[in-house]
C-alpha cells in the first residue's frame, strides 16, 4: 500500500496519505488525535481491501482539539474562534493538497469516530459543495456539551444542534439534494457516558425533521465506544460508497 507523510502547517500538523486510486476519504481522528492514530488502531487495516483494490484513497490529518473545543481553561466562544483556524488549515491546505492528489476537484468522503464524527458532519453540512458524504462513527453533535461560558456567533455557525434546526430556504433544498449523512453508534460500554448514543439518536431526529438524507444505524449493546467497534462499522459501511 502506498503511504505518504505530508507536512502542510508551520506548527507541525500534517496529513498522512494512503493509496493510489479511488474515492477520496478525508478522515479526522478522535478527540485530540493525530494524523497517525487512524493506522495505529488498525483502521487503515480494516479497510486496507478497498484502498488496494483502487477504490479509496484515505487522508488522515492532525486535529487541533486541544487548542481548540478541548481546551478546558478557555470559554467556549473562545474555543469556537480558535476552531476556526482549523476550519481555515483544512480548507485553505487540505483540500487543495486532496484534490492536487487525485487530479481534480473531486468530492471528499468525510469521517471520523467520537469527536472526529462531529468534525465530519460540521464540515459536510457548512461545505457539501466539497463533502457531500460524511460517515460519523459515535459522536457529540452539540458541542455546548464540551465547553462552558456563554455563546456566541462562533459557537452557533460551529453548532450543528444550533444551526440545521435554523435552516431554511433554497439552501436547506440545495443540502436536500446534495448531502448525506451516515450517522453510526454503538449501545454499549461507553456510548452512553460519553453521551455518544443520545447525541446520535437527537441529531438524527433534527435531520429527519429537516428532510436531510441520513441513516442513523444503531449496532447492539455490546457493542462499546472503542475503535474495535469503529473498525468494524467503517469495514462495513465504506463499501457502499466507493
Amino acid at each position: 500500500m502506498e503511504r505518504r507523510h505530508v507536512p502542510l502547517h508551520p506548527q507541525g500538523l500534517g496529513v498522512i496519505a494512503y493509496g493510489h486510486y479511488g474515492r477520496p476519504l478525508l478522515a479526522f481522528p478522535s478527540e485530540q488525535g493525530h494524523c497517525h492514530d487512524y493506522e495505529g488502531n488498525g483502521m487503515v487495516d480494516a479497510i486496507a481491501g478497498l484502498i488496494d483494490a483502487g477504490r479509496v484513497k484515505l487522508y488522515c490529518v492532525d486535529a487541533m482539539d486541544g487548542q481548540t473545543w478541548h481546551d478546558r481553561s478557555l470559554p467556549l466562544e473562545e474555543r469556537a474562534r480558535r476552531h476556526g483556524a482549523f476550519e481555515e488549515w483544512i480548507l485553505g491546505a487540505v483540500v487543495p493538497f486532496i484534490h492536487d492528489d487525485v487530479g481534480g476537484a473531486h468530492e471528499i468522503a468525510v469521517t471520523g469516530p467520537s469527536f472526529g464524527a462531529y468534525h465530519a458532519a460540521n464540515f459536510a453540512l457548512k461545505r457539501a459543495d466539497l463533502f457531500p458524504l460524511a460517515i460519523c462513527q459515535s459522536g457529540i453533535y452539540d458541542v455546548s456539551q464540551v465547553g462552558w461560558g456563554e455563546r456566541g456567533d462562533a459557537v452557533y455557525f460551529n453548532n450543528p444542534a444550533d444551526y440545521v434546526q435554523h435552516m431554511h430556504g433554497d439552501h436547506l433544498d440545495w443540502l436536500r439534494g446534495r448531502l448525506s449523512l451516515l450517522i453510526v453508534c454503538g449501545q454499549g460500554q461507553w456510548e452512553d457516558t460519553t453521551g455518544a448514543l443520545e447525541s446520535s439518536k437527537a441529531f438524527a431526529a433534527l435531520l429527519a425533521d429537516k428532510g436531510l438524507p441520513h441513516e442513523l444505524d444503531l449496532w447492539g449493546h455490546d457493542v462499546p465506544h472503542d475503535w474495535p467497534s469503529w473498525r468494524a462499522q467503517l469495514a462495513h459501511h465504506l463499501p457502499r460508497f466507493c
